[in-house]
This record gives C-alpha cells, sequence and structure tokens, in this order.
C-alpha cells in the first residue's frame, strides 16, 4: 500500500494496542475453508480458530486481529478468488479507468495516479504494472467473481450492513497507498505472493471519513508484519495502515473486504430522530407552538438552548415507550444497495413466484428472510398531502449484482406496503417458522388472503 516504514526490529508487537497472532495450526487442528450453511456460519469460519464471543469482546472496533495460516488447502483457496491473470478476462469485458480499476504508486509519501482514460486495456494495465511498478485496485470485484459474491452476501446478512471489497495487486519492491486510514471495519485476505504491513495508533478512533496521514505524524508501527496467502488481517476503522510488496519476490495480491461504514449510533440517531420528533408533535402542543419571532435571523441561539433541551427530554421519555422506531433512510438504504442472494443460474427464480398458490387453508412460511426489512416509515396521501404510518417491507431478492457499492449507479427499492393494521399479523409470519393462514391476526378472511399472496407474489413466502 504505501510508503515503507521503519521496522520495529523483529516484528514484535509495541505500545498498548497489541495485534493478536493466531497460527493456525497451534490450534489443534488443520483450518476448514469456509462454511456457507448460515451467515454465523460463514464468518465464524472466515476468523477461525478465534470465535465469534471472542472476536465481538476483544477485537471488533478495539485493536488488530492477525491470523496467520499455515495451511495449503487455505491458502489455495484463497488464492481461487482473484488472480493477476483475472484482470486480462476482465479488461475484455469493458472495464474502465476510475470506475472498475485505478492505477497508482505512492511516491515520497503520496499516491500519484496513473489513471488513462477512458476503457482500459489489459497490455497497458500489464505495462503500468511491469514498467511503472504501479498498483492495480479493481474496485468491487464480487460484481464478477462468484465466489466473493458467495462471500459478501452471507456477510452482508450477518452484519446488517453493506460490505464491499477492493482488490489490490502491487508489483514487487513497491507500494500503492501512502499512510491513511478508512472509515470502515477492514478484513484483509492475503490472496497471492507476500504483503509486508506496518500499523500505527489511530489519530481519530473509529474515524468517519478517509483520511491520508503525513510520515511525520504517525510516529514508530505498533504492529509489524508479513501477510502470506491464507492469511487474514482485522483492524478497526480508523487504524493508520501501510503496506509494500517485499523486493525480490512475486507480486501481492490481497482483497480488502470491507462493512460498517456510516453505521453508527450517531448514524442510526438522525435516521429514526425525524419520526420521532413527528409522532410527538402530533400529541404535544409545545411542539406545534410557533418559534420565536425572527429566531432564524439571530446569530446565537444561546437563549434557545435551554428550551431545546427540554424538548430533547420530551422526546427521550417517550423514546422510553416505543415499540416502532421510524426508519427515515438507513433501512431502505441498506436494502436497495445490498447483493442479491447468491445463486446458480439467472436469477428467475426470485422474479416469478413458485409452489402451491396460498390459500386460507394454507400453511406457509417466510423465506429469504437475511434479504428482506421490514419497517414502519411515513406515507404521503397526493391527493389531500396527509401523511400517516405504514408498513414497508423492502428486499434485494431482485437489486443487480453488477451495480453492487457503485455509488452513483441508479437502484431501486423493491417491496410491498400495508396498513399499520396489519403489523401483527406480518410479525406472526416473521416470528414463526410456519403459520396458518387462517389464524393470522386481521379480522377478515379477505385480509388474511390478499396479504399472503402479496408477499407470495414477492417471493418472499412459500406454502408448506
Amino acid at each position: 500500500m504505501p510508503k515503507k516504514a521503519k521496522p520495529t526490529g523483529n516484528g514484535k508487537e509495541e505500545g498498548s494496542v497489541p495485534c493478536k497472532q493466531v497460527k493456525i495450526e497451534a490450534a489443534g487442528g488443520p483450518s476448514s475453508i469456509l462454511n456457507f450453511e448460515s451467515p454465523s456460519d460463514l464468518f465464524e469460519s472466515l476468523i477461525s480458530p478465534i470465535k465469534t464471543e471472542t472476536f465481538f469482546r476483544e477485537f471488533w472496533e478495539k485493536k488488530p486481529l492477525l491470523i496467520q495460516r499455515d495451511d495449503p488447502a487455505v491458502a489455495t483457496y484463497y488464492r481461487s478468488l482473484f488472480r493477476l491473470s483475472d484482470l486480462k478476462s476482465l479488461c475484455s469485458r469493458g472495464m474502465f479507468y476510475g470506475r472498475d480499476i485505478n492505477v497508482c504508486r505512492c511516491v515520497n509519501g503520496k499516491k500519484k495516479v496513473l489513471n488513462k482514460d477512458g476503457k482500459v486495456h489489459f497490455l497497458q494495465l500489464r505495462k503500468d504494472f511491469d514498467q511503472k511498478r504501479a498498483t492495480i485496485q479493481f474496485h468491487q470485484p464480487q460484481r464478477f467473481k462468484d465466489e466473493l459474491w458467495r462471500i459478501q452476501e452471507k456477510l452482508e446478512c450477518y452484519f446488517g450492513s453493506l460490505v464491499g471489497s477492493n482488490v489490490y495487486i502491487t508489483p514487487a519492491g513497491s507500494q500503492g497507498l501512502p499512510p491513511h486510514y478508512d472509515d470502515v471495519e477492514v478484513f484483509i485476505l492475503q490472496l497471492e505472493g507476500e504483503k509486508h504491513w506496518c500499523l500505527y495508533h489511530p489519530t481519530v478512533p473509529l474515524a468517519r471519513e478517509y483520511s491520508v496521514e503525513a510520515e511525520d505524524r504517525i510516529g514508530r508501527p505498533t504492529h509489524e508484519f508479513t501477510l502470506k496467502p491464507g492469511d487474514l488481517l482485522y483492524f478497526p476503522r480508523g487504524t493508520i495502515h501501510q503496506a509494500d510488496t517485499p523486493p525480490g519476490l512475486a507480486h501481492s495480491t490481497h482483497v480488502t473486504i470491507s462493512t460498517y461504514q456510516n453505521n453508527s449510533w450517531g448514524d442510526f440517531l438522525l435516521d429514526t430522530m425525524s419520526g420521532l420528533v413527528f409522532d410527538t408533535a402530533k400529541e404535544d402542543l409545545e411542539f406545534r407552538a410557533g418559534i420565536p419571532r425572527q429566531l432564524l435571523l439571530q446569530v446565537e441561539a444561546t437563549a434557545v438552548a435551554t428550551r431545546l433541551s427540554g424538548f430533547l427530554r420530551t422526546l427521550a421519555d417517550r423514546l422510553e415507550g416505543t415499540k416502532e422506531l421510524l426508519s427515515a433512510d438507513m433501512k431502505k438504504d441498506f436494502v436497495m444497495n445490498r447483493l442479491p442472494p447468491y445463486h446458480m443460474g439467472d436469477g428467475s427464480e426470485f422474479s416469478t413466484p413458485g409452489g402451491q398458490l396460498p390459500r386460507l387453508d394454507s400453511t406457509v412460511r417466510l423465506q429469504f428472510k437475511d434479504h428482506t426489512i421490514l419497517t414502519v416509515g411515513l406515507h404521503q396521501d397526493q391527493s389531500d398531502e396527509t401523511q400517516e404510518k405504514m408498513i414497508y417491507i423492502y428486499h434485494s431478492l431482485k437489486n443487480r449484482r453488477e451495480t453492487h457499492m457503485m455509488g452513483n449507479e441508479e437502484t431501486e427499492s423493491h417491496g410491498l406496503r400495508f396498513p399499520l393494521s396489519h403489523m401483527d399479523a406480518l410479525k406472526q409470519i416473521w416470528g414463526h417458522p410456519a403459520v396458518s393462514v387462517k389464524n393470522l391476526k386481521l379480522p377478515t378472511d379477505e385480509e388474511k388472503e390478499n396479504l399472503v399472496l402479496s408477499l407470495w407474489t414477492e417471493c418472499l413466502i412459500q406454502v408448506v
């Protein structure tokens, strides 16, 4: 990645943020390849032999974790995720500089971008790689590599947050990026060759934005090590890091899998506060009273702070008894932009419902629960401009893998809307392995049948 830091001797850890190093063979047996039975199984196999409870108690958002594996089977599997040789066929599919691929190199502590204009041609890309010692950064390879799609789809289910990735391919004796920190939780999987890493104390713990850090600000590394194929490294957002490919060796390829961007309590508070204020203002006269005249023209609003703090106390009291929080954007944004379920074939099973049509005497069960979000939101009636609470069900079954995590690519939401009176019936379906349609908590048989038919049409339930 960045400019090589001064070594800390033999690579021993120093400082107050220990980076636990785990040797797989010391854990009492050979490691297993990833387990895709469930999202939790996948994550546990990814960080094996560390247990999930240990990881979240000791490392998540706290300190780095280094897992060094000496297992040829794992190394072979990791190599299959992405190779330098994959770029030739990918470029033939129409890759573009900036959107799909960046070419860069760290020069005197700064990132030098070597992108050409327009479409990427493999021969030119390989020339810059060989002659200019440039790093190739491939954006969101899960759009094209099935096994990365499979991994990241399960991780999105596990974290309940978007999971992106980038591949970095760096020639021997070179570095792509200067020292920097990110606004995401990072998992590094070493795929080909070796990569020398230096980690440093965060200047902004749990950072909310990306930033380059000058060499003279970061001090000595807290951790220094070399990753080999099959190794895994985790570090929290805000961790300053840089990495280079040692000279005299083959090129290095690693994939950075990242998650939890803009997924903090602060983000969630901003997302739900508007709905809480809306609900409270309908019932509390003080919230509906006008603000003082010319308040918006004042330079200072010190006198208003006391009044606002009183409103916040009222909101806090109301929040204690709230069961349904109105999510403005976070839930919808997640489900609109995440990966569709991993599948073989053309995905037609998600566009047309299959199996028996649900009737009043049917028993149904929810499917694709990990890809479905049920939330309460505000719906505005276009005829009279009134707003009312509605239940929204969003799903990612029809999302396009090709646009995943591509930012400005257009996406659309898929799902259903129901009256708030349907909440108990929907909770029955969401909360039980199977439920009888006639036992749904709705007043009429017609409403029961219409509800399950709507869900079946969206491929969200099946008759059992």
